[in-house]
């Protein structure tokens, strides 16, 4: 489908249409229209390509600097790629570096594949944030083949502001790295909530007998990571706390995995994390200073539109926007009633069924906080969202 023809399905979607059309139950009752952030985009963008010279595509992690340093600009939007130029998942090393101010996109990062030091090599996920100190800390959970069959654990990789890779986090709370962090950045203290949805998942070829599908295993966690960052040095790990766990992740042929992957923090301390193998949003309390697991948190909102909910974000008005992996739709919700507000088509590709199944993943603000940065996975493209 081409550019003009996505930006056009998404102008044709109005809020009366959206009623129609999902006038359903959620767990906390109707899907109701109430004024919220996606009833002022109006239009999709096309910015920029996502694959340069080496060919990694299946872009996955969207982060707009939050400062200037090294070889970026505040406002910068930085992109990560999961694929290689063989199309193989697990297996993408770069980083892209998006400039609004001029449209220009380049390399800001490569590692090699094979990084001895990420157990199992490199595959970047949309775990990836970057601190007021200029430090760009990305997740990587990483295959031989492009399948779980030969999943390894993963890492944390740290970047300088360069693009030059500094140092690498594994350990036994680490395992597959995969959603999108959540960050408290104090300069010299920072803390990341980080999904890790890659522990005892087994081959795509290990089926559920009852369901058909690949075995659901109930292990994946949220990780606290507490940072002392020393002056002109890269971070280091103080303390890791698993704060939630027993979400369900399982193998998957054409997505690789299904983990939670979106988090989102509110200013009351509550973390609130979608699960999307049970089509959930789910919040736990206290998430920066508990020292246990909460197990998987209080329900928010399950089902409705919510269609294998992805990366999050929080809007000023305490809204969730959820990115969903099986349809081209941003969600909202409001966590405080457990209501879903609104549907809007961020990807209408139709060669995929629903539309827009398997485009999404990534999400940021703008810097405005007026439109939202997206990825679109069928085209390896940036695009945003705007009124």
């Amino acid at each position: 489908m081409s550019k003009t023809a996505n930006r056009s399905i998404a102008r044709t979607s109005p809020k009366s249409f959206w009623i129609a059309l999902f006038g359903l139950l959620t767990a906390t009752g109707p899907v109701i229209a109430e004024e919220g952030f996606l009833e002022t985009i109006t239009r999709n963008q096309f910015l920029a390509p996502t694959t340069l010279d080496n060919g990694d595509g299946n872009p996955y992690a969207v982060l707009v600097a939050p400062v200037s340093v090294g070889d970026i600009e505040k406002d910068d939007v930085l992109v990560d790629n999961f694929n290689n130029i063989s199309n193989l998942q697990g297996t993408g090393t770069t980083i892209i570096r998006y400039r609004p101010g001029t449209k220009e996109t380049k390399q800001f990062a490569k590692v090699s594949q094979q990084l001895k030091e990420c157990p199992g090599g490199v595959g970047l996920t949309t775990a990836m944030t970057m601190l007021k100190t200029g430090w760009i800390i990305v997740g990587s959970l990483p295959s031989k083949d492009g399948t779980t069959r030969t999943k390894g654990d993963g890492c944390l990789l740290v970047f300088d502001a360069k693009g030059n890779h500094v140092a690498t986090w594994a350990g036994p709370n680490i395992n597959g790295p995969w959603g999108n962090m959540a960050t408290i950045d104090k300069g010299d203290k920072a803390t990341l909530f980080i999904s890790m949805a890659g522990f005892g998942v087994p081959s795509f070829d290990v089926i559920d007998p009852q369901t058909g599908y690949p075995v659901i295993v109930n292990k994946a966690t949220v990780l606290r990571l507490e940072l002392n960052i020393p002056n002109g040095k890269p971070p280091v790990i103080e303390k890791e706390t698993v704060i939630a766990s027993g979400f369900s992740q399982r193998a998957d042929i054409s997505n690789f995995l299904f983990g939670p992957t979106g988090l989102a923090l509110a200013p009351d301390d509550t973390l609130y994390v979608t699960d999307g193998l049970d089509n959930e949003i789910t919040a736990i309390e206290h998430a920066s200073t508990r020292t246990d697991s909460a197990g998987k948190g209080r329900l928010i909102t399950k089902d409705g539109l919510l269609a294998w909910p992805l990366a999050m974000l929080r809007t000023e008005a305490g809204h969730l926007i959820v990115a969903n992996g099986k349809n081209g739709q941003f969600v909202e919700v409001d966590p405080k009633e457990g209501k879903q507000l609104y549907g809007y088509w961020a990807n209408a590709n139709q060669a995929q069924s629903p539309p827009g199944n398997g485009n999404l993943f990534g999400i940021a603000w703008g810097p405005d906080r007026k439109s939202i940065y997206f990825v679109a996975d069928d085209i390896n493209a940036l695009w945003t969202a705007t009124p």
